[in-house]
């Protein structure tokens, strides 16, 4: 959802905690002016909607210039980062294969802008059976809300070892981890102008969306 028009009668209550619950998202909010009291949103302006005269609230708003020179920005970085994607194949896709043969790009399906599914890909750091081993270590997550998933040391990992001694031996699935070179392959959404939300880390370079405006 991009956008919501509000048009209650005046009996009902003005639902305000849902309104900045909108625009908090970044939904765009239009409300007829008759309702209009005081939102979140930074940018408010009068415009018409069909045959309604509305007050139009966001958090920011945009020209149409300002879009499309975005969108040369987009397609210029998402270029570049695809050339270095294929430059980074030639180099990471063996390494991945010859530890653990299958698809050298792994592909998820994450939830986007406003809610919206899209394809995230990376180059594939674990083993093929990675989420099937993830229950049988569970019980080693040191986040103790379970919200995530982290190990202090993750067997999943592409050449990654515990040696007897009880050192860490780390493999080609953490080298392509540490250096955020699985994020590469991201620059195709880029291109593709697909806004998505990564899951922004301490350790690691993430991206936070795929704008690079």
């Amino acid at each position: 959802m991009d956008e919501v028009f509000i048009n209650i009668p005046e009996s009902e209550p003005y639902p305000a905690e849902l309104l900045d619950k909108f625009i908090e998202m970044g939904v765009v909010v239009h409300m007829k002016l008759a309702k209009s009291q005081n939102l979140l949103g930074k940018k408010q302006f009068v415009e018409h909607l069909g045959t309604y005269t509305v007050l139009t609230t966001s958090i920011n708003s945009v020209s149409r210039r300002q879009i499309i020179l975005k969108r040369m920005m987009d397609i210029a970085g998402g270029l570049a980062g695809c050339i270095i994607t294929g430059i980074l194949c030639i180099f990471v896709g063996p390494a991945i294969y010859i530890q653990s043969p299958g698809p050298i790009f792994f592909k998820q399906t994450r939830v986007g802008k406003n809610g919206k599914l899209f394809q995230m890909y990376k180059f594939r750091s674990m083993y093929m059976d990675a989420e099937e081993r993830k229950a049988e270590l569970m019980k080693e997550n040191r986040v103790q809300d379970g919200m995530m998933f982290k190990l202090d040391f993750d067997p999943r990992i592409i050449g990654s070892k515990k040696l007897p001694d009880g050192t860490i031996k780390k493999g080609v699935g953490n080298f392509i981890r540490d250096w955020s070179l699985d994020e590469f392959p991201q620059f195709l959404n880029v291109l593709k102008g697909v806004s998505g939300i990564i899951e922004p880390t301490k350790k690691r370079l993430d991206f936070t969306g795929f704008s690079l405006a």
